[in-house]
């Protein structure tokens, strides 16, 4: 989120030794200038899931780190018995809570519960996560305790998607909080969709969900044409938005870029960014600093012909000094399969990053890497 915070953070330790304590494990390692560290967050086959996935990384103003994704009791697939799971650190990821359920439809209901994108309201502290059940319906729950304890989920489908869609999905990752301009203190959840045509012929489209009531009420902005999938935005120096999206229909094997000046209500067409490469993939963008953006997803090799592969591998991470419009900088953070990824920024400075990886699939883990802005912009490993 751009701009001055509205509230001061209490700078977290980063020097000596840190010890993570996970899942009745502890990991340790010495935390060095410009240094690279990761730990395995939620892991395949542990604490009743066969697989974890699609992350979802929020720090509350107060310096709560809130690390969302869906628990998939039975499989990999995106559909069956899905539920919605939380993990808490109160330590800057350090250490972390035991494992929560935020949500679930209960038993061995065949109910998908997924796609969290969580915002927290600045003023008031309130963290707002919607969600979606069996991408049919658009659901919301809040926390006013940093996550500890969240209010029974209401339904916004009536104002959260058309009747003719035939998809609805949140996020995933996270929402944002408007600073500047006419809209400020508005909270944006990206958010996309898809309906059948004439002929059977699907049109993806990526839309924002809006409230300026501190979400109360929500929103439907219109919709990102066209091609647009699973996207992130951020509020611009001039306060702009822009929208970074995986495509779907077009552009395939890049991301796609459009800008709003309305708060998110309506938006320019895509543009196709060839300086992203993308395999069909989610993606993270993130406000850093008021100079700086980072964007994370995975960066497979070229094919033979030199167009981009569609490999889900090389998670990388980027950064932008120009509000995303160039993307100079970029570093491969885990070499091996990896697919969804979710950015966030601690007071100090530090970056997190929770992301979809393994050696053999991406799906093994959600891992939490950890590295100062030195390592991003600095040579060597």
């Amino acid at each position: 989120m751009m701009g001055a915070p509205s509230m001061m953070i209490p700078r977290a330790w980063i020097g000596g030794l840190i010890t993570v304590s996970l899942a009745f494990a502890t990991v340790e390692w010495a935390h060095a200038a410009a240094s690279l560290t990761e730990q395995p967050l939620f892991t395949a086959g542990q604490d009743g899931y066969h697989t974890y996935r699609i992350p979802a990384l929020l720090v509350t103003p107060r310096g709560t780190v809130l690390a969302f994704c869906e628990g998939r009791k039975t499989g990999t697939g995106d559909h069956g018995d899905l539920d919605l799971l939380l993990k808490r650190s109160t330590d800057g990821g350090r250490t972390w809570s035991a494992q929560q359920i935020v949500y679930e439809e209960g038993g061995d209901a065949k109910i998908t519960i997924g796609n969290p994108c969580p915002v927290v309201d600045a003023r008031t502290g309130t963290i707002w996560l919607p969600f979606c059940r069996d991408n049919k319906q658009v659901l919301i729950t809040s926390s006013r305790d940093e996550g500890r304890t969240w209010s029974p989920p209401r339904e916004i489908s009536d104002t959260a998607r058309k009747p003719d869609w035939d998809w609805v999905a949140t996020g995933p990752g996270i929402g944002i909080q408007l600073t500047r301009g006419p809209h400020a203190g508005r909270l944006v959840i990206p958010s996309d969709h898809k309906r059948t045509l004439a002929g059977k012929q699907l049109e993806w489209n990526s839309h924002m969900l809006f409230s300026d009531d501190g979400g109360q009420s929500w929103q439907l902005g219109q919709p990102i044409q066209t091609g647009g999938n699973e996207c992130q935005i951020i509020e611009r120096a001039d306060g702009s938005l822009l929208v970074n999206t995986r495509m779907q229909g077009n552009f395939e094997g890049y991301r796609g870029i459009a800008t709003s000046t309305d708060g998110g209500v309506t938006w320019s067409a895509i543009e196709q960014e060839k300086s992203l490469p993308c395999p069909k993939c989610q993606a993270s963008l993130l406000r850093y600093s008021p100079e700086l953006l980072l964007f994370s997803n995975p960066h497979p090799p070229a094919s033979t012909d030199g167009k981009p592969s569609g490999a889900r591998v090389r998670m990388t991470v980027r950064l932008s000094r120009d509000d995303g419009r160039t993307w100079p900088v970029a570093k491969v953070l885990h070499a091996g399969p990896a697919a969804y990824s979710s950015l966030a920024r601690l007071a100090d400075g530090t970056i997190l990053c929770l992301y979809e990886g393994g050696e053999q699939r991406p799906y093994e883990a959600l891992r939490l890497a950890r590295f100062p802005l030195e390592w991003l912009t600095t040579d060597g490993e």
